[in-house]
């Protein structure tokens, strides 16, 4: 199964790997919750419990690598814990859970604390083997690597930062969205060279422009901005490095939905991927830059929040039902119906002329 486009958040409790072979999420109800992997590079998805000796709590976070192995973001007293955990056990001892400890992200002095220092981890690195993490302080947001390298912070921005999303296939640069100054703009950041930072959206002069998600086959970008009309915060897209304007389609207007993925493998041609979106009320939209049309479909029960696109179109949806613990459905991208014809009224037909009134 082949990539989707990189998600800008794992808090969905359901986070695919930048390759798409695993997932993982937090399973379980109350007190009693557990990692769990899922294999989806096969014919049929499978789910592996990797339960520990103690229950995880319930604003742990995971993250699924593409050598199969789980991150676990845990919060610890005063810090915030990673470690990777895998299936092992032999022939007859049954299925048991590895822990490899990888380090702790702790407050700064002078701050409140674990409350004074918000971390949570980034969408998977387009390598499959690295993971990130962003610690947001009131002045500076730290990325710090937690996986696939040395543990530690590999840049700092100042001012408060959230979202995410990765800008290429290697895992270098990263786009956030900061806060400074009382305006919100996203921001690239350069893990190549020290976290150097540079503009990204520059819609217009104090309007809040977050970059939602990011392709990078095809350059497609999806915005967020109140620059169209201030107060109102619209979907748009762009093209990564076009000097053409940020367009924002009328079919979006007004939908405050998310988008979570988008087809790959369409380079050169950002009008023809498919781009999914979470409605609110639990509904799932189908759009393609070039229909100009959302489609509006029911999700299916137990859906987890996300999925993923192949390059032919199909989106696959990971559920979880009390039937069906570890199942896939797909959606095909529906075509748009063509633009209503106009047709100009057919001109009036010429009034009668009585007989004496005809010319001769």
């Amino acid at each position: 199964m082949t990539v989707c486009a990189i998600e800008i958040t794992t808090t969905a409790r359901f986070a695919i790997a930048a390759d798409g072979s695993y997932a993982a999420r937090l399973a379980g109800d109350g007190e009693a919750r557990y990692p769990e992997r899922w294999t989806l590079a096969g014919p049929e998805p499978y789910a592996v419990p990797l339960p520990l000796a103690q229950p995880e709590e319930a604003d742990s976070e995971v993250l699924a690598l593409a050598d199969g192995r789980v991150l676990i973001h845990r919060r610890v007293a005063e810090r915030h814990a990673f470690a990777l955990l895998y299936p092992t056990g032999g022939p007859g001892a049954g299925p048991r859970t590895g822990e490899l400890v990888l380090g702790a992200v702790r407050p700064p002095s002078g701050t409140d604390g674990a409350e004074g220092v918000r971390v949570s981890l980034l969408p998977p690195s387009p390598d499959g083997h690295g993971a990130f993490a962003l610690a947001v302080s009131d002045t500076e947001s730290t990325v710090w690597q937690v996986a696939g390298g040395a543990f530690g912070p590999v840049a700092r921005v100042p001012g408060r930062c959230s979202g995410g999303v990765w800008l290429d296939r290697t895992g270098r640069m990263l786009a956030l969205d900061r806060t400074l100054d009382g305006t919100t703009k996203a921001v690239a950041v350069d893990l190549g060279r020290g976290g150097e930072v540079s503009p990204l959206l520059q819609i217009a002069e104090g309007s809040e422009d977050r970059l939602l998600l990011a392709d990078p086959d095809s350059g497609l970008l999806l915005i967020r901005s109140d620059a169209p009309a201030a107060g109102e915060p619209r979907l748009g897209w762009g093209v990564l490095g076009s000097s053409r304007p940020v367009r924002f389609p009328e079919c979006l207007r007004g939908e405050a939905g998310t988008p979570f993925a988008v087809q790959p493998g369409q380079a050169l041609m950002p009008e023809t991927c498919g781009v999914a979106l979470r409605l609110e009320g639990g509904g799932i939209g189908l759009w393609r830059p070039a229909d100009r049309h959302l489609f509006r479909l029911g999700a299916p029960a137990g859906w987890l929040g996300t999925g993923l696109w192949s390059p032919q179109g199909r989106l696959h949806l990971p559920y979880a039902t009390a039937e069906v613990p570890c199942g896939i459905t797909g959606l095909t991208l529906p075509v748009a119906p063509p633009p209503p014809v106009r047709l100009d009224p057919p001109p009036a037909a010429p009034r009668p002329v009585p007989l004496q009134q005809a010319p001769l």
